[in-house]
């Protein structure tokens, strides 16, 4: 009788034990969290050449012009052109999580690589070979985040992981203000291989492997075991192919048996990916022109229109400060209502600002207004980009989607870097320096309206 009892007392406590819910071992916040501080560095590496640039036109031991700084500064956006596409490729081989640290690595050391430079071709050289590094990085970064994310929070928390980089651009303007002066352009550029002795550590040890790369590769256990410890979801085969609303756009969208290497790239340039992808490329070069162009040569715009450089500097401040508020409000709305029209909005008010900025018929506190929505509506929109691609693409096809997006979007940054130099030396009005970049964010605005609804496999 007493066994009897004991048995039922065991069996209640076991169906008991069933039916609660199960308790995470391990945070995704965590996860997100160290995408967010290689973002961080990331921004700053890239940043930080905006703020250097008058440093580098005055170094009289090479004699740079602004066609030939623009030049040097568009050459780690070339590398990173082909190192975000290549990573697409390289996450399906060896796993989001190796690529992440190798990215990392690589630009860490070619930072300082660069901060040593003995010449200006070295210094491009170094600058370049960066670039493949860091344009592995925000992929990577991206897919990871929305991978360990709830699905009504993805938009979320893709900005804020993403506003790291603007992070990192209040940092390379604050490093700049206090330390361009004692330090140099040399030493500033030194502080971006920090992340090879603090962030690539953290990253050893505690960024977990992708589920859906395991899964993909036949380690469905150990891609069940991750997927029980953080708390997400593991793709499982859907065959069903359907439109779906914007507000849908955010819910998982999962996948079958993953593709490999380049016949990911053949899949979102094919039907009924083709059109998206193409128009998520153009947005990309609108958003990117905005982003790189301004933060490099917003500050010698403003020297040019009569700013002192420090307050140049400060405006470069409050660029990134508004892309990393701007960003969490929008990315919210985002989730809600869907990214499409939040990112319209978000291109259109840089693009607004950035026209009112060059009638030079303000007073200097709305001016730092007027630049902090410029912040919000350039990295803002990039982030807000970002995010669509990330939740619009099925879960087989999303780091190779954002690669190539994020690739051939740095078409923009480059024309944006190396362009920005040819207004310089052209001697233009502030208004014309000022209303030209509005125009990519008029390209942006049309390339996002016209993206399809999206589409389920």
């Amino acid at each position: 009788m007493m066994t009897t009892q004991r048995d039922d007392t065991c069996r209640a406590t076991s169906l008991h034990e069933a039916n609660a819910p199960r308790k995470h071992r391990k945070s995704a916040a965590a996860v997100i969290f160290l995408c967010f501080v290689a973002i961080v560095f990331d921004g700053y590496d890239l940043v930080v050449y905006g703020a250097i640039v008058p440093a580098l036109l005055e170094y009289q031991e090479w004699g740079l012009t602004p066609v030939q700084t623009g030049a040097y500064g568009s050459y780690a956006l070339a590398g990173m052109f082909f190192g975000a596409i290549i990573v697409g490729y390289l996450t399906d081989v060896v796993g989001r999580r190796r690529v992440m640290i190798w990215s990392v690595s690589v630009f860490s050391v070619l930072m300082v690589a660069t901060a040593l430079a003995p010449s200006p071709e070295l210094f491009g050289l170094f600058r370049f070979l960066a670039g493949l590094g860091l344009g592995g990085v925000i992929p990577t970064a991206i897919a990871i985040t929305v991978e360990f994310s709830k699905p009504h929070r993805r938009n979320f928390n893709n900005a804020l992981m993403f506003s790291g980089y603007a992070v990192g651009g209040v940092l390379s303007a604050l490093c700049a203000i206090a330390l361009l002066d004692v330090i140099g352009f040399r030493g500033l550029l030194a502080i971006g291989g920090l992340p090879l002795v603090t962030v690539v550590p953290l990253l050893f040890f505690l960024l977990p492997e992708s589920p859906a790369y395991l899964r993909a590769q036949g380690r469905t256990a150990e891609a069940a075991r991750i997927a029980e410890d953080y708390g997400i979801e593991v793709p499982s085969t859907v065959q069903s192919a359907k439109p779906v609303s914007e507000a849908e756009a955010s819910q998982p969208a999962h996948a079958g048996a993953e593709p490999r290497g380049g016949q990911q790239i053949l899949n979102v340039l094919r039907h009924p990916w083709l059109m998206a992808t193409v128009l998520f490329c153009v947005a990309g070069i609108a958003g990117q022109t905005l982003v790189y162009g301004l933060n490099t040569w917003m500050p010698t715009l403003l020297v040019a229109a009569g700013y002192t450089l420090t307050s140049s500097l400060s405006f470069l401040l409050a660029v990134n400060v508004g892309a990393v508020v701007g960003a969490i409000i929008s990315s919210r709305l985002a989730d809600t209502f869907g990214p499409r029209p939040v990112t319209v909005v978000s291109f259109l008010s840089s693009g607004a600002a950035l026209v009112l900025m060059g009638t030079g018929a303000f007073p200097l506190s709305v001016m730092y207004v007027l630049v902090a929505i410029v912040g919000f509506g350039s990295i803002g929109a990039q982030i807000l980009v970002n995010g669509f691609v990330a939740t619009y693409y099925a879960d087989d096809t999303r780091a190779t989607a954002l690669g190539v997006t994020l690739g051939v979007g740095r078409i923009g940054a480059v024309l944006a870097i190396s362009g920005g130099g040819v207004l310089v030396a052209a001697e233009l009005t502030s208004f014309t320096n000022f209303a030209v970049w509005s125009m990519a964010a008029l390209l942006g605005i049309l390339a996002i309206l016209l993206v399809p609804r999206r589409v389920k496999r």
